[in-house]
């Protein structure tokens, strides 16, 4: 399991963890403009759902790919269709969605950082997850050559 990236996935939980279960540290809002902070908040429930909706859907369209671990399957089949038309790890990118929204939620400074780390963290994840999907899909690399990585339209 472990050769697999087992790692990368305590990491990712703990990371997670410290996002939604964390300490916030101080809030990052000026004074005097706390109805900024509730519409603020309400961008963030959007964000959040839309991310919730988009980890959701492409869990789905995964199918009996699907695992918890970056390693692909022995007996999976390469996934380009639906949502991996506009992203090649559509988990990542909703879940980075949810992280936004949440820090949108509550505005904190450590929780901003948790998020940013997040981000770093699926960028260097899905680098070693795509040596795998290049050796186990020879079509990945034509892929990779069309389709951005964590972020439709922009990386």
């Amino acid at each position: 399991m472990i050769e697999r990236g087992a790692w990368y996935v305590v990491m990712q939980v703990i990371l997670l963890g410290m996002l939604f279960f964390g300490p916030t540290g101080p809030l990052l809002l000026p004074r005097g403009v706390e109805g900024f902070a509730n519409i603020l908040k309400i961008f963030g429930q959007g964000f959040f759902f839309i991310g919730l909706v988009i980890a959701l859907i492409a869990a789905i369209q995964l199918g009996k790919n699907l695992t918890p671990l970056p390693c692909p399957k022995a007996d999976s089949q390469f996934v380009g269709r639906g949502l991996y038309k506009l992203v090649r790890h559509p988990i990542y990118f909703g879940v980075i969605l949810i992280g936004f929204g949440w820090w949108l939620i509550n505005l904190g400074g450590l929780t901003l950082i948790y998020f940013v780390a997040l981000i770093f963290f699926f960028d260097i994840k899905s680098r070693k997850e795509e040596v795998w999907l290049v050796k186990a899909f020879p079509e990945y690399a034509e892929y990779q050559q069309r389709v951005r990585k964590l972020i439709p339209l922009i990386y």
